[in-house]
């Protein structure tokens, strides 16, 4: 049984850089000092429920896409509209989408609708969206976007299936339950932390 008077988790979500932005309203509602916020993989995860490849390509994604956007400055949370390929209910669509939303404040129609018409967020997100590659993330002030498509090609460990299966059906050992979990956030982990010369998320078109 879980010890529920401590959080525990996998040490990398530690290494895993994080994301700084601006978000106005805090600073407005003075919610964080100069509107400056932080998310890590972390919290993300607490929101998400899980952590897998998905959750780690959102996030990978939505860092990639912040740091093409805004080179030289902090991103702004709530400038930044964001275009989908895959309809919502797609897939992991809503996964996907979920994750970039928490970070960047984006939203279909479900965000906040401002206060005296500024401070928006819904309506900065839409699927079924017309373009080359997997994700879109655009600047409102500048109109700078940028197209990214994610390829997790992180090899699945060949043990990976028969432990899920058993886990499931209730006939998995105790070791086994955990080596599944270990072989499952291992390949997170060389996910986030992926250093090899083929990135796992590709910029495939830019505007400036």
């Amino acid at each position: 049984m879980a010890n529920i008077n401590k959080m525990t988790y996998p040490l990398f979500f530690n290494q895993v850089e994080t994301i700084k932005l601006y978000d106005p309203i805090s600073e407005f509602l003075g919610v964080f000092e100069q509107g400056l916020v932080e998310f890590s993989y972390l919290d993300i995860v607490k929101t998400a429920g899980h952590s897998c490849a998905t959750v780690a390509g959102a996030y990978l994604v939505t860092l990639k896409a912040l740091k093409e956007l805004y080179p030289h400055s902090v991103p702004e949370r709530g400038g930044i509209r964001v275009s989908i390929r895959n309809s919502f209910d797609e897939g992991v669509t809503g996964v996907i989408a979920t994750v970039i939303s928490q970070i960047t404040g984006a939203t279909e129609i479900s965000g906040f609708k401002g206060i005296a018409t500024k401070f928006v967020r819904h309506s900065l997100m839409d699927f079924n969206a017309d373009i080359m590659g997997e994700y879109q993330f655009t600047r409102l002030d500048t109109g700078a976007s940028v197209v990214l498509v994610y390829e997790p090609n992180i090899p699945i460990d060949s043990r990976q299936q028969e432990l899920m299966q058993k886990s499931l059906m209730g006939s998995a050992s105790d070791e086994e339950k955990a080596l599944f979990g270990h072989i499952w956030q291992e390949r997170v982990r060389k996910i986030l932390l992926y250093k090899g010369e083929t990135p796992l998320v590709k910029i495939i078109q830019t505007q400036k």
